[in-house]
């Protein structure tokens, strides 16, 4: 792959020990409009992955915010996974219909090359395949281009739908989502995915989008579907919130109907107040950084070369670690975000141990 050469660019490290990062940086280029943050949150376990987001922010203070807090969801989601990765995130400020160009994106690529594999970059909101293919001219810290392993939709239904398999079994026995209803909330590429895949299962399947146009394609693919406004609060046995964030709030919870939540969505619940709640009324809630992990793991694979069989083999295998959290949920009386979050401070620990033992070997 070619490389691009360019003028120096201004990269400026900002002080990210309040917020537990390892390192913060920002990059300024004149010359092409260019606005970016890179967060790298931890690389215990590997070096950091995570998505570019191509967003309007209002303010540099608000983008910094956003990838802080994505950049620590990505340690969890992939320490959760158990992959060798830490967690990264970047951000680009500014509106992607006006602002993006190939020399701003070429130009962000040297960014995340001057960062020598500390971080790999992928796609998030507002940026695609065909943007990182030109990201890919100017670096090779990048996954999920056209040249990798394509579109990541899939993969992410499919842990979704592994874990909810899963969490199913555990509460209903074998027949998991046999013959059960699912609602699923957004039906973009990968919530459209997960109701092909609930459908083959044998579930029965109730969908919400705000998009007629996702609504009226899905309907003609599978007929059998039934469409409603909203399936938060429809008589379902499963919510799968495949949308926004935050459909879980404390007055929500009250008129939802379902005994189990796993979705693909991000921050499902509002505050972190919900999940008790959840749990005081029977609810059973799969973390969201554990559920949707799919994507991650599917370009992850192109670092070590992974072929598609493996590739799937490692995505079914977040039922196995929803399976290990909802033991350990029995044993303990805890909630599965309290297991979930021990078992993440448990691998990074464990690698913390490892570079010890190897530093004092030296």
């Amino acid at each position: 792959m070619t490389v691009a050469t360019a003028a120096p660019l201004a990269v400026e490290r900002l002080d990210g020990t309040a917020t537990g990062h390892e390192q913060v940086l920002t990059c300024h280029d004149p010359a092409t409009g260019l606005r970016a943050i890179v967060a790298i949150h931890d690389t215990r376990l590997g070096p950091a992955l995570g998505g570019t987001r191509f967003y309007p922010y209002g303010s540099e203070a608000e983008a910094l915010t956003d990838v802080l807090r994505l950049s620590e969801g990505m340690t969890h989601k992939a320490a959760a996974a158990g992959l060798a990765l830490g967690g990264g995130k970047a951000v680009i400020l500014g509106d992607p219909a006006t602002a993006k160009t190939p020399e701003l994106l070429a130009a962000y690529g040297r960014f995340v090359d001057s960062l020598a594999g500390q971080y790999f970059t992928a796609a998030d909101v507002g940026t695609t395949a065909q943007d990182l293919d030109v990201v890919a001219t100017a670096t090779r810290y990048v996954v999920g281009h056209n040249g990798g392993s394509g579109d990541s939709g899939f993969s992410t239904a499919y842990g979704v739908f592994s874990a909810m398999r899963a969490t199913a079994e555990h509460r209903w026995g074998g027949a998991g989502l046999r013959g059960r209803r699912v609602g699923v909330e957004g039906l973009g590429k990968v919530g459209a995915r997960l109701v092909a895949l609930l459908l083959e299962e044998g579930a029965e399947v109730i969908v919400a989008d705000r998009s007629a146009t996702a609504l009226t394609d899905v309907l003609e693919r599978h007929p059998q579907v039934t469409a409603r406004h909203s399936v938060l609060d429809a008589p379902v046995d499963v919510y799968a919130p495949c949308a926004l964030g935050a459909t879980l709030t404390p007055a929500s919870v009250d008129d939802l109907r379902a005994t189990i939540v796993c979705g693909a969505a991000n921050n499902q619940l509002l505050d972190p107040s919900v999940a008790p709640q959840l749990q005081v009324r029977g609810i059973t809630w799969v973390p969201d950084y554990v559920a949707n992990a799919g994507g991650l793991i599917q370009v992850a694979g192109e670092i070590w070369e992974r072929t598609a069989d493996q590739v799937r083999g490692d995505v079914a295998a977040i039922g196995e670690t929803v399976r290990a959290i909802l033991r350990r949920c029995d044993d303990s009386g805890r909630l599965p975000s309290q297991v979930a979050d021990e078992i993440v401070a448990e691998r990074l620990a464990a690698a913390s141990s490892s570079v010890d033992t190897e530093e004092v070997g030296a």
